[in-house]
């Protein structure tokens, strides 16, 4: 379930991807991405403006299966100028948050997921560049911190991910069924920004509460959500880890496919 309103998503879009264009000028556009070592950061930068324009295209055109790559208008940036990069990503993060804007949150439209409406894109499209943000400040040696309500709302959107992946019996995802171990996530300086997750039969659940785990992954808000989504080692020491150690690393090497 979306933390925030749905225009706040379509403002965060455009807004992440100004700090994306802002981390990444100046800097070398074929250095390896460390979190994602297959990318250079500008293939990182063009992941993130295609995924944009993308999604725009489902929700322009009210799509009701997926859009064909091809068929998706200006879908490269058609030089390898970095201003023309930049341009290229501005101009696709306000084209798609104006298509978000104009369709509303609950219009029905192709998704890959468990919500078939518009405002899952602007969620997921937010919080996708909430991610890569963070690879391309990493590459590109800047600072990086999210907002509380943003890095909350990632943490939550992975945790239906992971469930929606067990539901559809996604490999990794399912050797995580079953056993009731728990881990517990608390944020260190966002008073409630707390999860306790319980590996069920049934599937994962959480609540948001503070409780007794077989570990805990202690820290700042933001380094939290960048161990859950594999950005920060869980071993760095921005983070404190309490408990069996060997649980978290099994979350996270079984939260792989995203």
């Amino acid at each position: 379930m979306a933390l925030l309103a749905h225009e706040r998503y379509c403002e965060e879009i455009v807004r992440l991807t100004d700090e994306l264009r802002a981390a990444i000028r100046g800097a070398d556009l074929g250095a390896t991405v460390p979190t994602c070592p297959d990318w250079t950061l500008r293939e990182l930068a063009e992941h993130v403006g295609r995924a944009h324009r993308w999604a725009g295209e489902i929700v322009r055109t009210r799509a009701a299966e997926p859009v064909e790559d091809d068929k998706v208008p200006a879908n490269s940036p058609g030089s390898d100028d970095p201003a023309a990069l930049d341009a290229w990503l501005a101009d696709g993060a306000a084209g798609t948050a104006d298509a978000l804007r104009e369709a509303g949150p609950d219009t029905e439209v192709w998704t890959w997921a468990w919500d078939r409406s518009t405002g899952f894109w602007a969620r997921r499209m937010a919080i996708e560049t909430v991610v890569h943000l963070a690879d391309a400040a990493l590459a590109s040696k800047v600072p990086y911190t999210m907002t509380p309500e943003l890095a909350a709302d990632t943490i939550e959107e992975w945790l239906e991910i992971v469930r929606f992946a067990q539901s559809h019996d996604d490999r990794e995802a399912a050797e995580l069924l079953g056993d009731g171990r728990t881990l517990h996530l608390h944020a260190t300086d966002a008073p409630g920004a707390e999860w306790l997750i319980e590996l069920g039969a049934e599937g994962i659940t959480w609540s948001r509460e503070h409780g007794k785990a077989d570990v805990a992954l202690r820290g700042p808000l933001t380094d939290l959500m960048l161990v859950f989504n594999r950005r920060l080692a869980p071993d760095s020491d921005r983070v404190e880890v309490l408990g069996d150690a060997g649980l978290l690393d099994f979350w996270l090497a079984r939260t792989s496919f995203g």
